[in-house]
């Protein structure tokens, strides 16, 4: 037998190495950090452009906010019985108190360029308190509008103090300690998606004009201003201004040629430039007095209304803060900065009962929106738009002259300036994880609430202003469907509880609570003084516990 060889199988090699797998990440573009402060703009909380610019800058400011003080004078006054004459004083009452509180919340309040004007929020009460002298018999209809405007003054003075409590208590600033960016993207969001009525749908009473100016101010502001760099600056800051003269300019023609003499009524108020009759009936020189339409009338059903739409306001600012806070370069405003605003507010609403406003204030969304819109969140260039607000309340036909300015013009600008405050609440979720499904989950429920919610009480509320809510008590009413009408307010009240209640301790660091918390102590950033102090050396004379 032969003998059998025996051979040792072939080594086996490894297979050559292949190219390393892509990096996804890198394939898909650079990864933006989270940014605390936006670095596009030109001038910063306390940085200042020139005194010629910042007085221009500073009367656009108030152009701005005029829509909202004419629509709520506009709204409220002809149902309390008032005439145009009482509507060009109201007019007038609401820019000076508006001049004032702006002041007083830019200097000892939030310190942040935020213009205070009326609030929408009033509404619901004022108009419950229009209704129970809807049947009395008055001598005349400026009788009825005097006594009601009287008793409004005597809820705004006692709702006052619902703010001064939760302010100076640091109740409030407690309260936002609970806040996470989580429930700061849906609440700052709903700050300007809630007032969409006020956008197209106010747009579309008159579409000959409110559309050619939404139009003209996005292709002004955003592409012609790219034409020539030099031309770059002036057309980004003062387009705005621009567009309201040409578009102004152009309803005056179609009135005086004779566009809107066929038309409905509704349609030549909203369209036509001699509609609001206020050039007619507004007096030359008129100043604001306290007590100026009598003694104040005090009664308990209607203060609790208005003590609801207090709550509303102060939550509606909060969020509004700290929209104002990202758009003028500044830091997240902290628990004792919002306690202190809250409080300046609630002394704002009690001069409000005292000067005869017919509604109290709340931070003006559409001036935050224009702080994004010309990239200067300028403290003083707010305070400079407080003398032309004082200047035209005493002044009445030069301010009247402005106030005439037809509504669809304004709505056309809030649905640029809305849109803006609504994305800027959109990037606070940078400073939180955005992959987690816990966090999709608290910010999608919270988000859709506080638009599904109010929009069934917003559809549910009849002309005369009774909501869904309907009990025997009627004071019980206007606080609930005050409070569930305001789409911020419903997003604290179910983020709040949600974001605090579900894993809270476990996913802190997906909540962005590591980044948020410095922000919300007196000392925790270097930068929180810088921004909020008090000027001129107050908060050495002032103990710390009111600060």
């Amino acid at each position: 037998m032969g003998e059998e060889s025996h051979q040792a199988p072939p080594p086996v090699h490894a297979p050559p190495a292949g190219p390393p797998p892509p990096n996804l990440a890198l394939s898909r573009g650079p990864v933006w950090n989270p940014a605390e402060q936006l670095l596009q703009l030109h001038y910063c909380i306390h940085s200042n452009p020139s005194w010629p610019e910042a007085l221009l800058l500073g009367f656009q400011h108030y152009i701005v906010m005029l829509g909202t003080t004419v629509l709520i004078a506009t709204t409220l006054v002809p149902a309390m019985g008032g005439d145009h004459g009482d509507k060009a004083r109201v007019i007038q009452s609401l820019l000076f108190m508006s001049g004032v509180n702006t002041l007083l919340q830019t200097w000892f309040g939030s310190r942040l360029p935020t213009v205070m004007g009326g609030s929408v929020a009033f509404f619901l009460p004022v108009l419950s308190i229009i209704n129970d002298y809807t049947d009395r018999t008055f001598p005349s209809e400026h009788e009825r509008f005097t006594y009601t405007i009287r008793t409004i003054q005597g809820s705004l003075i006692v709702s006052s103090f619902v703010n001064l409590f939760l302010g100076y208590t640091k109740t409030w600033g407690n309260l936002t300690r609970l806040f996470s960016p989580i429930i700061i993207v849906p609440v700052v969001c709903l700050v300007g998606l809630g007032l969409f009525s006020r956008g197209f749908p106010l747009l579309a009473n008159c579409v000959q004009i409110g559309l050619p100016m939404l139009i003209l101010l996005v292709i002004t502001q955003q592409y012609l201003k790219r034409i020539h760099p030099a031309a770059h600056p002036v057309i980004e800051r003062f387009a705005l201004l621009l567009c309201i003269a040409v578009i102004w300019a152009f309803a005056a023609i179609l009135t005086v040629a004779g566009a809107y003499n066929t038309a409905k009524p509704q349609t030549q108020v909203s369209c036509r430039t001699d509609r609001s009759y206020l050039m007619s009936s507004a007096p030359w020189i008129k100043v604001p007095y306290p007590f100026q339409w009598g003694t104040p009338i005090f009664r308990a059903s209607h203060v609790f209304g208005m003590m609801g739409a207090a709550l509303v306001s102060s939550a509606e600012s909060t969020g509004a803060f700290f929209a104002a806070a990202r758009l003028s370069g500044a830091t997240p405003p902290p628990a004792h900065v919002l306690s202190r605003s809250i409080g300046m507010q609630g002394i704002g609403m009690l001069l409000e009962g005292i000067f005869g406003s017919v509604v109290g204030t709340t931070v003006s969304v559409e001036n935050i929106g224009l702080l994004g819109l010309t990239h200067i969140g300028s403290r003083r260039v707010v305070q400079i738009s407080c003398g032309f607000m004082i200047f035209f309340s005493i002044f009445g036909k030069f301010g009247a002259f402005f106030a005439s300015i037809p509504l669809p013009i304004f709505a056309a600008i809030y649905c640029v300036l809305f849109g803006i405050v609504a994305a800027v609440g959109i990037s606070f979720i940078q400073f939180a994880n955005n992959n987690s499904i816990r966090n999709i989950y608290v910010l999608g429920l919270t988000l859709f609430l506080g638009i599904s919610i109010t929009q069934y009480f917003v559809m549910n509320t009849a002309p005369d202003g009774h909501g869904p809510v309907r009990t025997d008590g009627g004071w019980f009413n206007d606080i609930l469907n005050t409070i569930f009408s305001s789409p911020p307010t419903v997003a604290i009240i179910v983020g709040t509880i949600i974001d605090n209640t579900l894993e809270a301790k476990k996913t802190a660091v997906d909540r962005g609570l590591p980044w948020w918390g410095p922000f919300q102590n007196r000392k925790g950033d270097v930068r929180n003084d810088e921004f909020y102090r008090l000027p001129l050396r107050i908060n050495e004379y002032i103990p710390t516990r009111f600060l």
